[in-house]
């Protein structure tokens, strides 16, 4: 099985995890929990003053924006005219801090509307690079031309020769009554808040099930708003780097996150694989959870460690980590990322040398790695087998 993900220009595919069904399972035991959830009606000018000062987070705010102009503008006439709009559901995460559930393209349309600027699809990927985790600069995100232009709503005519009456207004082009109507329009809010226990447990599979998007949430980007960190901005730098885009195969990041995926789960698997229990998306979302408390000294010898292994990567070839023709396989990756990286993390400090490209040959052809790679993946044995073969015949020259 491949799975290909488009990103503009190119195609990443990779080997994804053989999962057991009979035996793993993603989801969170819900009943555990004790959950409240409150309507609450915000008018849209509260809404953009709450995004704007961080009070509602949107997930992958740029990144996962997939209407167009001609949708957005559809929303906006209907707010204007007094449609009914579909609710937008809101995690509390803490006092005064919010997650958007579900409602992501809504509230991004009201949001770019109001700012008079509307994204270039093609730099969604740049917009999200520069702004995330940095949300002050967003200002200036917003009023460069090559990442958005002027958003002008674009609305079919009622007629022939009837033009809409709002085509081509931006927001300040409405007349007080309209801008007001706007500007008071209530949208209902659903809360939904953690009880106990203490904590936000629940939060992953709440997400899960309510997000119900333009596109969907994959478990990284939940991640990417559950867990935000250093660390992550840590692992979106490399994620830019050319010596890693050449081991990936694909020149620009992948817009679901997949290969910020297979780097978290090399460090996952480094710090915590002796511990592994399926599944491997609790696995990580803990891992994410505890990375939130790493330290700048810490963050400073990972990204050190890491880099080290990049550059022990230098001489392989650009299929190193295949394992078919173009298809690049995540526990290859990880299996060689442990191997080279125990003994440095353990003492403090990086790699010295560069891989065996024959020693890399001899582990992917290897039997026993090659059925763990092959059949429930993701299970506790298949997973030690990986590491350990690796472990015996992954070497430096």
């Amino acid at each position: 099985m491949v799975v290909t993900v488009a990103v503009p220009g190119a195609e990443l595919q990779y080997e994804p995890d053989v999962v057991d069904e009979n035996e793993e399972d993603d989801s969170y035991p819900i009943d555990q929990y004790d959950l409240v959830s409150s309507p609450n009606d915000f008018n849209t000018r509260t809404l953009v003053d709450f995004i704007d000062s961080g009070v509602v987070t949107i997930p992958g705010f740029q990144r996962n924006y997939v209407w167009d102009a001609k949708r957005a503008s559809r929303l906006i006439e209907s707010i204007i005219v007094g449609l009914p709009i579909p609710q937008v559901f809101l995690y509390e995460q803490d006092r005064d801090k919010f997650l958007v559930i579900d409602g992501q393209q809504r509230l991004m349309s009201i949001y770019y509307f109001v700012k008079e600027r509307f994204p270039r699809r093609e730099k969604l990927l740049e917009i999200s690079s520069i702004s995330e985790g940095r949300s002050r600069r967003d200002a200036d995100v917003l009023a460069n031309d090559e990442y958005f232009t002027d958003f002008q709503l674009i609305l079919p005519e009622n007629a022939p020769g009837q033009p809409n009456r709002f085509h081509q207004h931006r927001y300040s082009d409405l007349d007080e009554d309209y801008k007001t109507r706007f500007d008071l329009r209530t949208i209902r809010n659903v809360i939904v808040r953690q009880i106990r226990p203490h904590g936000d447990e629940a939060m992953y599979e709440i997400f899960n099930r309510l997000n119900s998007g333009g596109v969907n949430l994959t478990p990284q980007e939940i991640r990417q708003c559950m867990y935000y960190s250093e660390f992550y901005d840590m692992l979106y730098r490399t994620n830019t780097q050319e010596q890693w885009r050449d081991l990936v195969g694909v020149a620009i990041p992948d817009t679901r996150m997949k290969d910020v995926e297979i780097l978290l789960r090399g460090f996952a698997m480094l710090i915590n694989g002796k511990s592994y229990r399926p599944s491997m998306v609790k696995f990580l979302n803990q891992f994410s959870q505890d990375a939130r408390s790493f330290d700048s000294e810490r963050l400073e010898q990972l990204e050190a460690l890491l880099q080290s292994f990049l550059d022990s990567c230098c001489d392989l070839s650009t299929d190193a980590f295949h394992s078919t023709p173009g298809r690049f396989s995540p526990m290859i990756f990880e299996a060689v990322f442990v191997a080279l990286c125990a003994g440095p993390y353990s003492t403090g400090k990086t790699i010295q040398g560069k891989i065996k490209q024959s020693s890399l040959t001899d582990l992917k052809g290897d039997p026993d790695f090659q059925r763990a790679t092959r059949f429930a993946t993701t299970q506790s044995a298949s997973v030690q087998t990986r590491l350990s073969r690796a472990k015996n015949l992954i070497a430096l020259e």
